[in-house]
């Protein structure tokens, strides 16, 4: 029996175009958090990190077991009879070109943490992690690269790849509005318009714009950092409170402009900036020894690719506790969890016209790749210097991990403009995410509307600025990482009932599309 799906009336709150419950229920407990922050000040750090171990302990497992799971997910429906599903119908088309589609994906995907953590967290595992015996920097150097590519490798990209095709086919195909809840149609009916769909909806915008800040601290810590290197700056909270000020202003134009003019011209600018500084380092980089490393790299990967996916540190925790895992894989995969409704509500949007096969594998395989790319260029040159007995990255990163990429360039020739070019991709990486992010969170706290004013998304914009810079002052790295899990962690749960209830429609719509034809 065909199942019956309609689109909610658009609602409007005070005068403006907003779901009321959704978007001050949001507010008031993104404001609660940043408030107490201020208020309590520097102890705030030790109550984030207590707070931050205490979860991870507790719910490590099901993070990795939740990860894995969404992974054999997204392959199973991506080699599945749901494959040829055209989202949006079988006559819909493209909006983007594919060009434009990958440079989105990216942009929105992994931009800042991907400049942020490229050179440290290699480093960081070649000198520390528990799989290996660092004496033996062989073995170090491949585990490093084996640990980053698990981090930001097709894991990361199925969660995103769930949510976004989710969305998109309920939006597209099920004519329903553009918001989580959506998703929960097939299990709930018309509840998703009353307080459950309220609720499903306020914990998405709270993980996003949670997520969302986590990305944006690392960003202006990044940027700070470049412009000290370069020009004498300070690096101090003040500085950076600043920057994230000037660089939600300039998130604000490419709102204005629009999803085609502003966001999409923007990534791929990005794209075009992260090819050059690529290009350089190649160049001027152990080039024979990245293109070697890459290979091996990925042979790495993939041979201890499911050791790597289920270890969960049980062993080593047996007589004393270890939290090297809680600050790494945990830590990852609910800031990847975080960041879902933002990457997949983006993904979603741009993503019509294409057949399920085809999201799938684009969204699992091309930016995975693109990124093993770049880490091993980067990650990859900055082990290379290790190797060669030269320790000046390393001490970067224990004094300020925000240092890392420009102590790896000023090894080259031409640092002033390499560095110079980054801390320009970092801030354009840092005004996608803003935009993106900001479209995504008026989205969601407005029903779904794609006609919000402008107004509206400079608010969130404002918030997300806001809420970064607080974490900033009130924790540091701990906040951010903190912010993250604590926000991943009831979003995961919806997430495992989110894939019960899209395949739940995937069956009933291939059921009416190309079983009753035949």
């Amino acid at each position: 029996m065909e199942q019956k799906y309609k689109r909610s009336d658009k609602r409007t709150f005070l005068g403006i175009k907003a779901n009321g419950p959704v978007f001050i229920t949001s507010l008031l407990v993104i404001l609660i958090l940043v408030a107490t922050t201020l208020i309590v000040g520097k102890p705030m750090e030790g109550y984030f990190s207590q707070i931050q171990t205490a979860v991870s302990n507790n719910t490590g497992w099901f993070f990795i077991l939740m990860v894995n799971g969404m992974l054999l997910f997204a392959l199973y429906l991506g080699f599945s009879k749901f494959g040829k599903i055209r989202l949006g119908g079988k006559d819909a088309k493209p909006e983007f070109s594919k060009k434009g589609w990958f440079s989105m994906l990216f942009s929105a995907g992994m931009g800042i943490g991907l400049l942020f953590w490229s050179v440290a967290e290699p480093i960081f595992h070649y000198n520390s992690n528990p799989l290996i015996d660092n004496t033996d920097k062989i073995a170090a150097a491949k585990s490093a690269m084996g640990i980053t590519f698990l981090h930001w490798g097709v894991h990361a990209w199925a969660i995103y790849a769930i949510v976004g095709l989710a969305l998109a086919f309920f939006t597209f195909n099920r004519k329903l509005p553009l918001t989580i809840r959506s998703i929960f149609y097939p299990l709930l009916g018309e509840k998703i318009y009353g307080p459950i769909g309220d609720a499903i909806d306020i914990i998405s915008v709270i993980a996003t714009i949670f997520g969302l800040a986590t990305s944006l601290g690392f960003g202006v810590q990044q940027v700070n950092a470049g412009l000290n290197y370069l020009f004498g700056f300070e690096i101090s909270s003040s500085i950076q409170i600043v920057l994230i000020i000037i660089i939600t202003a300039m998130a604000t134009l490419s709102l204005v402009l629009g999803l085609d003019k502003g966001i999409r011209r923007l990534s791929e600018w990005n794209m075009r900036l992260a090819l050059m500084l690529l290009l350089f380092v190649i160049l001027v980089g152990p080039t024979l020894f990245i293109f070697k490393s890459f290979v091996q790299n990925v042979g790495h990967y993939l041979n201890e690719f499911f050791e790597l996916s289920f270890w969960t540190e049980s062993y080593k925790g047996v007589k004393e506790v270890k939290h090297w895992q809680n600050s790494w894989t945990v830590f990852y995969w609910a800031w990847w969890i975080a960041w879902s409704p933002f990457v997949g509500i983006f993904i979603a949007r741009i993503s019509k016209g294409r057949t399920i096969k085809e999201f799938i594998f684009g969204v699992l395989l091309v930016p995975t790749l693109l990124t093993f790319i770049w880490m091993s260029v980067f990650g990859g040159s900055a082990i290379y210097q290790e190797l060669l007995g030269n320790h000046v990255i390393t001490e970067a990163v224990n004094e300020n991990v925000a240092t890392a990429i420009y102590k790896l360039l000023e090894q080259y020739p031409f640092a002033f403009l390499s560095s110079l070019l980054a801390v320009i991709l970092v801030a354009s990486f840092f005004i996608t995410s803003s935009d993106s992010g900001s479209m995504v969170v008026d989205t969601l706290t407005s029903g779904g509307r794609h006609d919000a004013p402008v107004g509206q998304k400079i608010f969130w914009a404002s918030m997300e600025g806001t809420v970064a810079g607080v974490l900033l002052v009130g924790g540091g790295l701990t906040a951010l990482q903190t912010a993250s899990i604590l926000t991943g962690l009831p979003f995961a749960i919806l997430l495992i009932v989110l894939c019960f209830s899209f395949h739940k429609s995937l069956c009933s719509y291939y059921e009416e599309h190309f079983i009753k034809k035949k």
